[in-house]
């Protein structure tokens, strides 16, 4: 008589490395990079691209699609919310009083760090371009920035219409981010100051906003394939030899974007008595997603929940800060580009530049950062910059054949910057829980379940009694 003895079968696990966000995406990096030169070197060009060019061009395109869409209802929703959140905090006003001065203040920084590597770098001499354009030598319109301010019609949407072969009339709707930004603050203010009445709205716009990011979730969770079809798209299209004829501007960005990410803000960090090793680790998910999908927006959900279950940020504060952050902070398009775009522009064109000019530069970048619009890309705070300063938008044109490629480190150093803010305003107003701050980093940021939820717990009381 035999006896057997049957055991159950533990299912195999993937390991941790391979289905964690931060792999995945260096995975896709390599995957996309590789996809794109292999598209390059058989042919295939930005005009007549080949089947695996037009491949990645229409799933990094289809991915930004996806992120654009949310854009309007997101930040409609994000900002009211952000500031009726307000009311769950304690010093509200001061609270959105500091918040708003440390945006201006790492601006500033970052926007002089970008002027002097203008300077230094001469992006804009020597490219052995001979294009000419007119110059006015005046300085633009303020008026045209303040009025644009004011919306047309609710949420600022627009259309235009344009005849295409055989009479055929394609219209197009558009935007502008700024005058939702101007609606959303209005009504988030007024939804406060009426009080009880206007709460079935804000419930409303609450619930709203969780299903709005319920998607972005499902369309992050996309982001390995997208930045496959991203990178790999603009490796085919760009190439290295376009980068070569503005190498020198294109390394003054990055230049400046790292100066910014791992020098200003590290000193920052350690400066307010946190440690930037945990900061970094915090962060790293969000800015990593920043990288690859170039849209501060589609990040915000992750952005998010970083500041508050890597940072510490209490709740009530980052749903108001970060959301505010993704529209108007943007050290990397608004601050540090323009500042070297319109150098190298000047340069470009033969055009000495004043201090009154750069003081202009200076109050452009800090004040107008709200019309980079958190989506991908910085022409809108390029062609405000240019016009304020008199120089030819024609340098727009010069700049596009690279954007994809610098978009992805401004956007890197915006999210960071976008997490950063909060955290050293809670720091300095002692609500920061820094016992969440400095716990070791486990798990998947994009899963609800976190390996700090205990921390989290444990300190709920500090955190009610900080608020």
């Amino acid at each position: 008589m035999s006896t057997s003895t049957s055991t159950a079968r533990t299912p195999r696990r993937l390991p941790t490395w391979a289905t964690s966000f931060g792999p995945q995406i260096i995975a896709a990096l390599v995957v996309g990079l590789v996809l794109g030169l292999l598209a390059k070197y058989t042919g295939s060009t930005k005009a007549s691209p080949n089947a695996l060019g037009a491949t990645l061009a229409t799933i990094g395109s289809s991915y930004v699609s996806l992120l654009q869409t949310a854009v309007v209802p997101l930040i409609f929703t994000a900002v009211v919310s952000s500031i009726a959140n307000l009311r769950q905090v304690s010093n509200a006003a001061k609270l959105a009083w500091n918040t708003l001065l440390w945006f201006a203040i790492t601006a500033f920084i970052a926007v002089l760090i970008g002027i002097t590597l203008g300077v230094v770098f001469q992006p804009g001499a020597g490219t052995g371009i001979t294009q000419q354009a007119k110059y006015t030598g005046k300085s633009g319109d303020w008026w045209a920035f303040l009025t644009g301010l004011f919306p047309h019609n609710f949420l600022g949407l627009g259309a235009s219409s344009t005849a295409g072969d055989g009479g055929a009339v394609t219209t197009t709707v558009s935007f502008n981010v700024l005058q939702i930004l101007v609606i959303a603050i209005a009504v988030g203010i007024a939804a406060l100051k009426v009080g009880a009445k206007a709460e079935p709205f804000l419930t409303f716009t609450r619930s709203a906003l969780e299903i709005i990011q319920k998607v972005l979730w499902w369309i992050i969770r996309l982001a390995p394939l997208g930045t496959i079809g991203l990178i790999g798209n603009a490796v085919a299209v760009y190439g290295w030899d376009t980068i070569g004829a503005l190498g020198k501007f294109a390394v003054a960005i990055y230049a400046g974007l790292v100066l910014v990410l791992f020098v200003v803000y590290p000193i920052l960090v350690k400066s307010h008595g946190l440690s930037v090793k945990q900061y970094f680790s915090g962060v790293w998910p969000a800015v990593q997603l920043g990288f690859v999908s170039r849209s501060s927006i589609g990040t915000l959900p992750l952005t998010q929940r970083v500041a508050e279950r890597n940072l510490g940020v209490p709740q009530g504060y980052a749903s108001f800060a970060v959301p505010l952050g993704a529209t108007t902070k943007m050290d990397g398009c608004a601050a540090i580009y323009p500042a070297v775009a319109a150098i190298f522009v000047a340069q470009f064109f033969g055009i000495n530049l004043d201090v009154s000019q750069y003081l202009l530069i200076v109050l452009v970048s800090v004040l107008g950062s709200a019309a980079t619009a958190g989506t991908t890309g910085a022409v809108v705070m390029l062609t405000l910059t240019l016009s304020t300063l008199g120089l030819p938008l024609a340098g727009v044109g010069l700049l596009l054949a690279i954007d994809p490629i610098l978009d992805m480190g401004r956007t890197a150093v915006n999210v960071a910057g976008q997490a950063l803010v909060p955290t050293l305003v809670a720091k300095r107003q002692g609500i920061l829980d820094e016992a969440l701050y400095n716990a070791p980093r486990h798990g998947d940021p994009l899963k609800d379940e976190s390996a700090t939820a205990s921390v989290e717990q444990a300190h709920d009381g500090e955190l009610a009694a900080a608020r």
